[in-house]
């Protein structure tokens, strides 16, 4: 049956809020689109004035797509080239979603969505149906095809998990902003120890280039590990600017609600580095250079980022 264009009125209200469930529970912009046309699709196929909750029909539809694509993924990144980290979003994308609540910017955080990474995938949608998108655990049970309780208990589970790797406690954003410039500025010194001093004693620095930019597939580790690495990464040459195509401009930016370190080049986003700040000091350094991910980062970059000012070129 067609699709009136009320029906379509509606999906189209809809497809804000079903594409930042499914960033969340996929951490790829691209797949996450794929998801929501596929929705879609199923929408335009359905007895829609059957439907008495569209809005809890378009949620179970896309959801239960969503998990079928993490199981999926779970065995190709078994054979990823390097490691595999989500794609981080520049602030004020829509797919980032609702940022009312600590829950809600917490829940895209690039921190959470790399520990989201090890929830199971019934694990990984109830906590971001209950805790981003406050669905009562009867609407997720019936999402899910589980019982209530089960799903307060998967809950239960997945937040414990979550809290467990980020037992540090974390600064606010404006303290978060000013490290990532004290950082930006030891980064470019050319000595380690400006850095060592900004970075937590465990510190990991590791980056994702999807097999089609050098990346290191095994993290450093500890702070002078991560401080030489990074002393590198900041050190002017033609070498690194063969590989980028041109002088690559580092800025101070947002990604994911968090603190983060944009390199472009002609324009062109080359590389995001999110930073993991907690009151003991710098904790992670997540690099994104896998340009698979970063188009979208791109297309937002050239329409909000072009008149900011870049903290160094290299």
């Amino acid at each position: 049956m067609a699709l009136t264009e009320r029906d379509v009125d509606r999906f189209e209200a809809a497809r804000p809020r079903l594409a930042a469930i499914a960033y969340r529970l996929l951490g790829a912009s691209g797949d996450a689109e794929d998801a929501v046309q596929e929705t879609y699709l199923r929408w335009q196929a359905a007895d829609v004035g059957r439907i008495e909750s569209p809005e809890a029909w378009l949620t179970k539809v896309l959801t239960n797509w969503c998990l079928n694509v993490l199981t999926s993924a779970r065995v190709r990144r078994e054979t990823y080239a390097g490691q595999w980290l989500p794609e981080p979003l520049l602030a004020g994308d829509p797919m980032l979603g609702p940022a009312d609540t600590a829950e809600q910017r917490d829940s895209v955080s690039y921190a959470v969505l790399v520990l989201l990474e090890r929830l199971s995938p019934k694990e990984r949608a109830v906590y971001v149906l209950r805790e981003a998108f406050g669905h009562a655990h009867r609407e997720i049970a019936g999402i899910l095809d589980v019982s209530e309780a089960a799903s307060q208990q998967i809950h239960h589970r997945a937040r414990k998990r979550i809290a467990e790797g980020r037992a540090r406690m974390e600064v606010d954003r404006s303290a978060a902003r000013r490290i990532v410039e004290e950082f930006l500025a030891a980064a470019t010194t050319g000595r380690t120890e400006p850095l060592v001093a900004l970075l937590t004693e465990d510190a990991v620095a590791i980056g994702d280039g999807g097999g089609k930019v050098p990346a290191r597939a095994k993290a450093f580790e500890g702070a002078r590990a991560v401080a030489t690495f990074l002393r590198g990464l900041f050190r002017p040459g033609q070498a690194k600017r063969a590989i980028v195509g041109g002088v690559p401009e580092v800025y101070a930016a947002t990604a994911n609600g968090g603190p983060a370190f944009v390199v472009v080049v002609d324009g062109r986003v080359v590389g995001i580095a999110c930073l993991e700040v907690t009151a003991e000091g710098i904790a992670a350094v997540r690099s994104q250079v896998n340009p698979d991910k970063l188009v979208r980062a791109t297309e937002r970059w050239a329409a909000v980022g072009a008149g900011e000012v870049p903290f160094v070129r290299l």
